[in-house]
């Protein structure tokens, strides 16, 4: 009973810790020893095994998923130093139109980060431009907010095959597979949370205009509206578009080809490159992310100029994020020493649902509690995952429903990702999170039930074991 008494007590006080803004490293350690000390955990090995270094441990993933947060922060900050990313958003804002700024913030945050661009690189490019939208549509902030986050933090981070995002890459790792894997279905869930979303935000401008609810300016607006600088000091958005399309390239184009015919046998290094990026799902990607940000060198002047500390740049902007994904993990690690974690997992392994809702049942559950999606995907491909391939689900489809999965209930009010967005914003959760919660939460787990119902109907994705 006390064991149980310190798994919820350290649940509850990492919520209540993220919520209050208290740093995630203290707060996970914290909630670590709330955990490991009533459930007879003895502190060197909560603190120096499971916490750091065990099959869960901080260090031990961001050990293994260092390489890509490096690349993807390089690549982030190239396209930001090169106005690349500010050249796009311009380009589509002018195309579309200020009658369109739900669109535009929606297209342009999912462009940018389907191309490999860390989503808070995104949100900072995309907030001083959207400001002046705003101010001409007369758009209450807290829609453009949650509109923004359909593009960047929905479909684009876990649906779509091919994207170079810490979601796909991790589900790869695990099972074998690769970044395409389960591609179908996940551009089906794409369709579902891109159109859900969109015709949320849509619905709620037409009720905020009713209403004459509309844009409020304060004075963090006018610091970042700053931070945009002259459009006109941008590239052309058709060269801009470059380093994404070199990215994104250099991904798919060897899945293309190893698509045509069977490489398997075939010599020399273009066969052998060819199998080496399939075989290679952190590697590869990251090395497309650096061949965008050496394009962003040799194409933009801004760049080229200050490459090296472009890069250093870039990888002192790697850190927070790997750590604080880490550091979640880390109490992951610990909570699934105890015995009540175990149960867990024996109860939701033996309920009587079928396999692949009991999968959107346990992610779900582990990304609500950890606050982080990436970091209830770690947990659940390092515990849960074999059960579920021992079941007869097909590791493909299992690749992308988890991850469709981890993105939905993570997004709850002590989400890391939800409280930084507000901040940059200027706004609360008071004003801002019932949006937020329809788009990034209601609306995944929408889709991802709707895709496993698809799978069902069509009977593919479980075999059942002989």
């Amino acid at each position: 009973m006390l064991g149980y008494l310190g798994l919820f007590a350290g649940l509850a006080l990492l919520i209540w810790f993220a919520l209050r803004g208290v740093n995630i490293f203290l707060a996970s350690v914290i909630c670590a020893l709330v955990v490991a000390i009533p459930n007879g955990i003895l502190l060197p090995a909560a603190l120096l095994e499971h916490y750091p270094f065990g099959a869960l441990g901080a260090f031990t993933f961001a050990g293994k998923f260092f390489l890509l947060f490096l690349c993807g922060a390089i690549f982030g900050k190239a396209m930001a130093t090169s106005q690349a990313a500010k050249s796009i958003a311009v380009a589509i804002t002018r195309g579309l139109g200020v009658k369109h700024t739900l669109l535009v913030g929606m297209v342009v945050c999912a462009l940018l980060t389907y191309g490999g661009v860390v989503v808070f690189v995104v949100v900072f490019t995309m907030y001083p431009l959207g400001i002046t939208l705003m101010r001409e549509a007369n758009l209450p902030k807290r829609i453009w907010c949650a509109a923004t986050s359909v593009g960047a933090g929905t479909f684009t981070m876990t649906a779509l095959p091919g994207t170079p995002s810490i979601h796909n890459v991790i589900s790869a790792s695990a099972l074998g597979t690769d970044l395409f894997a389960g591609g179908w279905i996940g551009i089906f869930a794409a369709v579902v949370m891109a159109g859900l979303g969109m015709w949320y935000v849509e619905r709620e401008w037409r009720l905020a205009r009713a209403k004459g609810e509309g844009f409020v300016e304060n004075a963090q607006d006018l610091r970042m509206e700053q931070l945009i600088g002259d459009p006109n000091d941008a590239p052309p958005w058709g060269l801009a578009l470059v380093p994404l399309l070199l990215v994104l390239g250099v991904i798919m184009l060897p899945r293309l080809i190893l698509g045509m015919a069977d490489w398997s046998q075939t010599e020399g290094m273009f066969a052998a490159i060819l199998r080496f990026s399939a075989a290679q799902p952190i590697i590869w990607p990251s090395i497309a992310l650096v061949i965008g940000a050496l394009s962003c060198g040799g194409l933009f002047v801004s760049a080229r100029r200050k490459l090296g500390q472009v890069f250093g740049q870039g990888a002192e902007d790697s850190v927070m994020p790997l750590l604080n994904t880490a550091a979640v993990i880390g109490f992951g690690g610990v909570v699934t020493q105890t015995a009540g974690f175990g149960e867990f997992a024996q109860w939701i392994l033996g309920v009587d649902l079928p396999p692949l809702l009991s999968v959107f049942t346990s992610i779900s559950t582990l990304s609500a509690i950890v606050g982080s999606s990436s970091g209830g995907l770690q947990i659940f491909m390092q515990t849960l995952a074999p059960s579920y391939l021992e079941m007869g689900i097909q590791p493909e489809i299992l690749h992308r429903i988890a991850a469709i999965a981890s993105g939905g209930l993570d997004s709850l009010p002590h989400c890391g990702a939800v409280i930084a967005t507000f901040m940059i914003m200027g706004l609360s959760h008071r004003e801002a999170y019932k949006d937020m919660f329809v788009v990034t939460v209601a609306v995944p787990v929408i889709a991802c039930l709707l895709s496993i119902a698809l799978l069902m109907v069509l009977g593919v994705g479980v075999t059942p074991p002989a």
